[in-house]
């Protein structure tokens, strides 16, 4: 039996961290300690790390885990035009799956952090049409996974706000439950007014729910040119006027991916001023947006819904599809892809980051390969999974 006041100790032989020479790594009560500095009375593990490359494990700042059918019999999609046919294709297959939404959500996270995704901030639909089992389901699933992925939830209102009546009520609900971190919102000049044109009001009512219960807000803004950068210059304006730098998020942001030059640094200096920061699928153009002080993640969104048979939640692959999508050729720019991966969504999210340094989280990935931008295109297995010190998962299946 180990002493209570016993230090948990694992040193990680003969491994090379970002592609270095061979060293080890020494996980103390998880977190990295200086090499040889194993405390006295220490109960110690060692795992042989056999030359791989060490690298920082990962973080997906934007996943759909209740709308997954990952594990589940093939589903065939059939054409959509617009949020509101997708939108109506997603009740219909979240009524007609069998396995619970919880058991699907776990399934995919499970998956995920056996990738080398450590932490993940989850959109869950919340509307009428499911109330709040997403938000339960998920949340269930998190607590099942404990310690081995941290997952921050948004309620995310899907279908509209004003557009869908009752859908402000469940999101008041479900910020008073005590299970979300953030309120989410979508669209607020485009799906939001198109039609019955109800949502004219929908920033009012997510910034009210996330300011009355201590909230961040993570928005979805898929209207590109004006109508999505209207929206986006609000959004920052009420974020600084409320003193929310750090807990206002915008994700898909494709009206900024569509700007360069001083456009681009322009809409970019008033996210950086008020402290929002993006979560891109892979084609913001996030280097120059970081250079003028943006905070940008990457993430899966979703991974075989009614939306898309694509996605796997696996953000190593992501980063490679940022890399493909951005014309990334030089090492710097495939290593950028990887750190955008890494630090981008655990600086999004407000995490530590895990640069393999002393006194940094002991959340590390062990593969084969040479270097980070080798490892961004070869894609090689994830031989070793770390969690605060403790392997979590080998060979991409969880332990």
């Amino acid at each position: 039996m180990v002493p209570p006041s016993a230090s948990v100790t694992t040193v990680f032989r003969d491994v090379r961290p970002w592609g270095g020479p061979p060293t080890d790594l020494v996980a103390v009560d998880g977190v990295l300690a200086p090499e040889g500095s194993i405390p006295a009375g220490a109960v110690t593990d060692v795992v042989d790390g056999g030359g791989m490359l060490a690298l920082p494990t990962l973080v997906d700042a934007h996943l759909h885990p209740d709308k997954t059918t990952w594990g589940e019999p093939w589903h065939s999609r059939r054409p959509a035009r617009g949020i509101a046919a997708y939108v109506e294709a997603d009740v219909e297959l979240y009524r007609a799956q069998r396995t619970p939404l919880a058991e699907r959500a776990f399934r995919l996270l499970a998956h995920a952090a056996a990738q080398g995704t450590r932490a993940t901030r989850a959109h869950v639909d919340v509307a009428p049409a499911y109330g709040l089992e997403g938000v339960e389901g998920v949340a269930a699933a998190r607590e099942r996974l404990r310690g081995v992925v941290d997952v921050e939830l948004v309620a995310f209102p899907q279908h509209g706000v004003g557009r869908t009546p009752g859908t402000a009520e469940l999101l008041e609900e479900a910020a008073a439950g005590g299970l979300v971190s953030h309120i989410g919102g979508i669209d607020p000049a485009g799906f939001g007014l198109e039609g019955a044109g109800r949502d004219g009001g929908q920033l009012d009512t997510v910034f009210g729910i996330a300011e009355r219960h201590g909230l961040g807000l993570d928005i979805h803004l898929h209207d590109r040119g004006e109508r999505g950068l209207a929206p986006l210059r609000d959004i920052a304006a009420r974020t600084k006027a409320l003193g929310l730098a750090g807990k206002v998020n915008v994700g898909h942001a494709f009206a900024v991916a569509a700007l360069s030059g001083d456009a681009l640094d322009e809409i970019a200096d008033v996210l950086a001023g008020a402290g929002v920061s993006l979560s891109a699928d892979t084609m913001l153009p996030f280097r120059r947006l970081v250079e003028r002080g943006v905070r940008v993640g990457l993430g899966s969104d979703g991974v075989r819904d009614s939306w898309s048979p694509f996605g796997n939640a696996d953000m190593l692959h992501r980063a490679w599809l940022a890399g493909w999508a951005l014309d990334a050729r030089l090492d710097e720019e495939l290593e950028a892809c990887f750190r955008l991966a890494s630090d981008g969504g655990a600086e999004l999210m407000g995490l530590p980051r895990a640069d393999l340094r002393p006194g940094s989280p002991a959340d590390f990935m062990l593969v084969d390969g040479e270097c980070v931008p080798q490892v961004v295109v070869d894609q090689p297995r994830r031989a070793l999974v770390v969690r605060a010190g403790r392997v979590v998962a080998r060979d991409g299946a969880p332990v």
